[in-house]
């Protein structure tokens, strides 16, 4: 498994891959491409990097642009959502408790 791999085609849907689930920690790749989502409001705490492309991210108190890698930590029940991407490869820890 390569982190960086991606299809050659655009995916119809975000592509989530769980390379990791331990205890309280999980991590996940997510490819998404012009892919966008509903508000999150989580019961984990979630730390981002992304790894290739350009997102949105949308806060209730505004919009925080993430070029290949940037890095955000998202405290639980931090509201967002990801409002726009191109070719995007992330790479998200979940920290539970």
């Amino acid at each position: 498994m390569n982190v960086y791999d991606r299809p050659v085609e655009r995916p119809p849907e975000e592509i989530v891959e769980l390379l990791l689930k331990q205890k309280n920690v999980r991590i996940e790749k997510i490819v998404s491409d012009g892919h966008t989502s509903d508000w999150y409001d989580q019961e984990e705490d979630e730390w981002v990097c992304l790894l290739t492309g350009e997102a949105d991210l949308e806060y209730e108190t505004g919009m925080q642009t993430l070029r290949a890698g940037d890095c955000v930590f998202l405290p639980r029940h931090r509201r967002h959502r990801v409002a726009r991407t191109t070719a995007c490869v992330w790479l998200c820890v979940f920290i539970e408790g």
